[in-house]
C-alpha cells in the first residue's frame, strides 16, 4: 500500500514547517486533484532558490520543473524525484536513462528512519572474473561487453511502491511530454554529442536520432524524441516486467548481443554476454546506509556496492582527528581514503565497512598526515580493530580504477521533511554509444568501472551477477535527528572528493553552500597527480607545491546538487551557477 506523510488538520505554520515533528500518515488519492503551481515558470536556469514547502535541484530545468509539479500536485520527494529522473532521461540522455542504474539515499520523515535504495547495474551471469582481462579501455567502453543488466526501472517501481505515492505510469507522464514536445538544445548537450560523433555514426540507431543530417542538433534547436515517449508510453502501461521479462528486454538482449553497427565502420565493437534470464534475476535492493559521526552531526551515505558513503566518510573520520583543517589536509585524507577504499570495497559478502568508518582506524590514518604531502599510491591501513597510536602501513596499494566522468545527481524535499539525494548514471558521456532501435535510449557502460585486470585479489572484479563498484556519493547530514543538507555530485571518482569538499567547504571552513558548492575544486584519489581546477590552482598552487603536491589542471570537476535547511520551514536549494552549464534550483513557495 502506497502511504505519504501529511498534515493532520494543524497550522500553516506546522504544514510549512520541515522541521516541526512528523505529522500522522494517512492515505492520499491515487489521482491529484490538487491545481498546478502557482509561481510564474521560470524562462532559465537559476542556481539558487529560497523558499517553502518543498525545494528541488538538478541539472536541468525541465526536470526541475517536473519535480516542483509533482510536489504542487501532492505528491512527496520520492515521486518527485523519480518524475525528475525519468526528464533527466530525456534532456541529459548522455548522463542517464530508463536503461542505467543509480543510488538513491532517502529520509522517510514519518519513520524518522534513513534508506537507500541500490539500483546498480550487474554483470551477467556469464562474465567471469578474466572477462574483461586484457580488453583496452576504450574497446571496453564502446561495446556490448560494457553493458550492464540495467537497474534504474526496478529503482524507480521499488522506490515508488515502497515510499512514494505515484504508480510508475503517472511519474513517468512529466518526461513523456518533454520527448513529445521536445526540448531546446543548449551548448552543453551540443558539446556532448560534439564529442561522441566519431561513437555514434558507427551506430545506425545511435546515428539515426543524435546526428541528423549527420551532425549535432544546433544550439538554440528543439530536440523531440518521439521513441523514447512510446516507450515511457508502454512502460507505464505494461509496468517493469516488460523490460524485466518481456519484448522490451528482449529488444535490449538483442542491440547488446549484435550491435546495429553501420556497414563499411572499422571499429572493433565486442557483443556482450547478456541474457533474458540476466534480466528476470535482477532485482532492486534497499540498503542500510553508511553512517558516520561529525563535528556533532550525522552523515549518511550510500554502502556498497558504492564507495561514496565508506570513502566520504572515512575522508572526515581523518580529518576530525586532525588538529587543524585546511586545503593540504582534506587532499591528505582523501588520498589515505581512497587507498582504502581501492583495497577493501566492492561488492563482496564481507566489506569492513565497520572499521574503515571507525574512529579507531581513522586516528591511526590520520597520524600519517604531516606537513609534506604523502607519496601516491599511498599503501592502505588494516582496518582490523586492533589500532595503535600512528601505525605503518605494510598493505600493497592498488591504483584507482578508471571511471567515465558522467552520471547526474538531483536533490527533493517536499512539505512534510522527506529528503531524496539520488545519483542515476549510463556511465561514460553517451553511455556505450548504443541506442536501442525504436526505442529512443542509449546502453549504459557501467561494467567499464569494474577493473580489468589480471589483477588477483582486487574486490572490484567482475563476476557473475556482480555489481561493479561505484562512486556516486548521495549524502544526507542530520543534526539533532532531523535532516540539514543534502547533496551529491555526477564525476566518476571524483564524485566523492566533490561531495567531501562540499561538507569540508561548508563545515570546516564556515561557507555558506552556494559558495561551498562554487568554490574551486582540486580531487585527490591516490594518484601521483591532485587535479585541480584553474581557480585553485591561481588561489593554492603556490601553498601546495611547496608542500609537495604535484598538481595538474581539470578544467571542471563535478557539477553538484545541493538542498539546505535553513530553520522556520525555510528551504535552500542549490545548483551550479557555471559547471557544466549550470543547473537549475526552485521552491514551491519562493520568500525570504
Amino acid at each position: 500500500m502506497r502511504r505519504v506523510i501529511v498534515p493532520a488538520a494543524a497550522t500553516t505554520a506546522l504544514l510549512t514547517s520541515l522541521l516541526a515533528a512528523p505529522p500522522a500518515v494517512a492515505e492520499p488519492p491515487h489521482e491529484s486533484t490538487q491545481a498546478e503551481p502557482t509561481q510564474a515558470e521560470p524562462a532559465q536556469k537559476v542556481p539558487v532558490a529560497e523558499g517553502y514547502g518543498g525545494a528541488v535541484a538538478t541539472v536541468d530545468l525541465d526536470a526541475s520543473k517536473a519535480a516542483i509539479g509533482v510536489l504542487n500536485r501532492g505528491g512527496n520527494a520520492m515521486d518527485a524525484a523519480v518524475a525528475a529522473g525519468a526528464v533527466l532521461g530525456v534532456t541529459e540522455p548522455y548522463s542517464s536513462g530508463l536503461t542505467g542504474g543509480g543510488f538513491m539515499v532517502y529520509y522517510d520523515a514519518g519513520r524518522r528512519r534513513v534508506y537507500t535504495v541500490d539500483g546498480r547495474e550487474k554483470a551477467p551471469q556469464a562474465m567471469t572474473s578474466t572477462t574483461l582481462a586484457g580488453i583496452p579501455f576504450d574497446e571496453g567502453v564502446t561495446s556490448g561487453l560494457s553493458a550492464g543488466v540495467p537497474g534504474t526501472v526496478a529503482q524507480w517501481d521499488l522506490a515508488l511502491r515502497r515510499f512514494g505515492t505515484l504508480s510508475l505510469k503517472q511519474a513517468l507522464r512529466p518526461a513523456i511530454e518533454v520527448a513529445s514536445k521536445g526540448f531546446v538544445v543548449d551548448q552543453t548537450f551540443y558539446n556532448q554529442t560534439a564529442q561522441n560523433v566519431a561513437r555514434f555514426k558507427d551506430f545506425t540507431s545511435t546515428a539515426k536520432l543524435y546526428l541528423p543530417n549527420g551532425a549535432p542538433p544546433p544550439v538554440g534547436s528543439v530536440f523531440k524524441n518521439p521513441e523514447l515517449a512510446d516507450t515511457y508510453r508502454e512502460l507505464g502501461r505494461r509496468g517493469p516486467s516488460w523490460l524485466y521479462d518481456g519484448q522490451l528486454g528482449r529488444e535490449i538482449v538483442a542491440t547488446v548481443k549484435q550491435p546495429p553497427v553501420t556497414p563499411g565502420s572499422t571499429r572493433n565493437v565486442r557483443p556482450g554476454l547478456m541474457e533474458l534470464s540476466d534480466l528476470r534475476d535482477y532485482r532492486a535492493l534497499t540498503r542500510e546506509p553508511t553512517r558516520i559521526d561529525f563535528k556533532g552531526m550525522q552523515v549518511y551515505g550510500m554502502a556498497p556496492p558504492s564507495s561514496g558513503g565508506s570513502t566520504v566518510g572515512e575522508a572526515l573520520n581523518i580529518l576530525e582527528a586532525l588538529p587543524q583543517v585546511g586545503v593540504h589536509e582534506y587532499l591528505e585524507a582523501s588520498r589515505l581514503a581512497f587507498a582504502d577504499r581501492n583495497k577493501y570495497v566492492g561488492d563482496l559478502p564481507h566489506v569492513p565497512l565497520k572499521e574503515l568508518l571507525s574512529d579507531g582506524f581513522a586516528k591511526e590514518r590520520a597520524c600519517l598526515i604531516g606537513d609534506r604531502a604523502l607519496a601516491s599510491p599511498a599503501a592502505p591501513g588494516e582496518p582490523d580493530g586492533d589500532y595503535g597510536p600512528c601505525a605503518t602501513p605494510s598493505g600493497t596499494a592498488t591504483a584507482t580504477v578508471e571511471e567515465g566522468p558522467e552520471t547526474t545527481h538531483l536533490v527533493v524535499a517536499d512539505r512534510w521533511g522527506n529528503v531524496v539525494a539520488y545519483n542515476l548514471s549510463i556511465e561514460s558521456t553517451g553511455g556505450n554509444g548504443i541506442v536501442v532501435p525504436g526505442r529512443g535510449v542509449l546502453l549504459n557502460n557501467e561494467l567499464t568501472d569494474f577493473t580489468f585486470g589480471p589483477a588477483p585479489g582486487d574486490p572490484n572484479l567482475p563476476g557473475p551477477g556482480k555489481r561493479p563498484r561505484s562512486s556516486m556519493a548521495p549524502t544526507l547530514v542530520f543534526e539533532h535527528g532531523r535532516p540539514v543538507l543534502a547533496a551529491g555530485s555526477p564525476g566518476g571518482s571524483t564524485i566523492i572528493t566533490t561531495v567531501l569538499q562540499i561538507l569540508v567547504n561548508r563545515y570546516e571552513f564556515g561557507m555558506n553552500l552556494p559558495d561551498a558548492l562554487a568554490a574551486p575544486r582540486a580531487t585527490q584519489r591516490n594518484t601521483p597527480q591532485t587535479q585541480a581546477e584553474q581557480a585553485f590552482l591561481d588561489k593554492y598552487g603556490a601553498e601546495l607545491k611547496a608542500r609537495g603536491h604535484d598538481l595538474v589542471l581539470n578544467p571542471e570537476i563535478g557539477a553538484a546538487t545541493a538542498l539546505e535547511f535553513l530553520g522556520r520551514g525555510k528551504v535552500q536549494a542549490v545548483a551550479e551557477p557555471v559547471r557544466r552549464g549550470g543547473g537549475s534550483a526552485l521552491v514551491v513557495r519562493p520568500g525570504s
